[in-house]
C-alpha cells in the first residue's frame, strides 16, 4: 500500500476537490460516488460526506385563476 505524505494545504485541497466533485455528481447513489466519499473519509474524517440541503421556499398561496374571468357557454 502506498502512503501519500501531503502538506496540510495539498490535503485540503484534495479534500475540497473531492467534495466538489460528490457535490455536483448527478448520480449521488453511483459507485463512483461511494469510492470518492470513502476517500473523503480517509482524508478527513470530519468533512461532510453530504452538502446541507438547502430549505424549500414557502408554499405559495393558492389563488383561483378563474376569478374575473366569464363563464364558458357549453
Amino acid at each position: 500500500m502506498m502512503q501519500l505524505n501531503l502538506t496540510a494545504d495539498e490535503r485540503a485541497t484534495l479534500t475540497k476537490l473531492v467534495c466538489d466533485t460528490i457535490a455536483a455528481d448527478p448520480y449521488p447513489l453511483s459507485p463512483r460516488i461511494g469510492r470518492l466519499k470513502s476517500l473523503l473519509a480517509k482524508l478527513d474524517p470530519n468533512a461532510p460526506t453530504q452538502a446541507a440541503a438547502e430549505p424549500m421556499p414557502p408554499p405559495k398561496a393558492w389563488v383561483n385563476s378563474s376569478i374575473g374571468q366569464p363563464k364558458r357557454r357549453r
